[in-house]
């Protein structure tokens, strides 16, 4: 493997946006077991199980060196008085609103939260160049790209939902900003993300609530439809790469390159289970992609980064959690 292209820098104290949410709040853990003093912002957006969120962050709790600030990153007095009361090396830009059929149904906050609040932040982070961003972005930019594995060079201006675009428009956003004012700054595209703690409307959770309930799992289309299933232990070590990489601006897919048919995905959950999955097949949803295959290579190759996670591990590490965290079978029912 060739050798790291960017500089190595480490960090003792890191921002973290989203810190309750799934990754931000596996991130977070991460981080104070390795000693690092982090700061953290969430509003604790009732899209999802506010207590859900709460209880993702129960160990972080008991730790002296995280601080929690419940706030909107979208209240400008509320990220100013965080930059002033803080120096911080890094800042990890994990809040969003995700989701895209709900962004079909109220784009308007979509554009508020993702490209709005990141303009807060990038406010903040022009008066010290010095500190760093990581910025999450999505793989939906690349829309229904047919060139796979998609690469970060691939074709991004048309997205098909408006997730993908607010996305997108955050994407642009962050680059002005490192023209206009050089802050260091890594994005990081994830690819479809499970594992621990992920929300309970996301497919590989709710598959699981309803094939454990014995009820029928909804199959969008063929069932041929394919997604690069990276599990988040594998997306937070992309994350902390990044972190000590992060200089000029680059673009980084984060993905497992390997995608993975929905009708085998339904399958795999049922081999899990140990249980036969009963398929209720429905039409083709508006906003979908065929497809995501991510191009690992510029991470490997400029990061060291390596997705080591099969579907069938992180499924079976999935569960064992499920088993251990009852409130999250409560969350899901909520929904189903």
């Amino acid at each position: 493997m060739s050798p790291p292209l960017i500089a190595k820098k480490a960090f003792q104290k890191v921002f973290v946006t989203g810190a309750a949410g799934f990754i931000g709040s596996t991130l977070v853990d991460r981080l104070l077991a390795q000693g690092v003093e982090v700061v953290g912002i969430d509003n604790f957006d009732p899209y999802y199980s506010p207590q859900q969120k709460r209880k993702n962050l129960e160990s972080a709790f008991q730790q002296p060196k995280f601080q929690l600030v419940e706030g909107d990153i979208l209240d400008q007095n509320v990220v100013a008085k965080i930059f002033a009361d803080h120096k911080f090396d890094i800042v990890v830009h994990l809040a969003a609103k995700a989701g895209v059929r709900p962004s079909i149904e109220n784009p308007a906050i979509y554009f508020q939260v993702n490209v709005e609040g990141t303009l807060n932040l990038l406010n903040q982070l022009r008066k010290t160049p010095q500190t760093r961003l990581v910025m999450a972005s999505s793989s939906s930019v690349y829309g229904n790209n047919q060139n796979a594995p998609f690469a970060e060079t691939d074709e991004t201006s048309k997205p098909v939902s408006p997730y993908a675009a607010s996305k997108k428009a955050g994407e642009v956003l962050a680059h002005s900003f490192f023209e206009l004012y050089g802050i260091p700054m890594s994005l990081l595209r994830f690819f479809t993300v499970y594992g621990p703690r992920q929300r309970p409307e996301m497919a590989i959770a709710k598959f699981f609530h309803l094939i454990q309930e014995g009820q029928r799992v909804p199959m969008f289309g063929d069932g041929t439809t394919a997604r690069d299933y990276t599990f988040v232990g594998d997306i937070v070590d992309g994350i902390q790469l990044s972190m000590l990489c992060s200089e000029g601006f680059e673009i980084y897919n984060l993905g497992n390159s390997s995608p993975v048919s929905l009708k085998h995905m339904i399958h795999a959950i049922g081999s899990t289970l140990k249980c036969t999955p009963e398929i209720q097949q429905l039409p083709e949803q508006p906003g979908d992609v065929t497809l995501t295959c991510a191009d690992i290579r510029k991470a490997e190759k400029c990061l060291g980064y390596h997705p080591s996670t099969t579907l069938e591990q992180g499924l079976a590490i999935y569960r064992q959690w499920l088993n251990e965290h009852a409130e999250a079978h409560a969350s899901m029912e909520q929904l189903s």
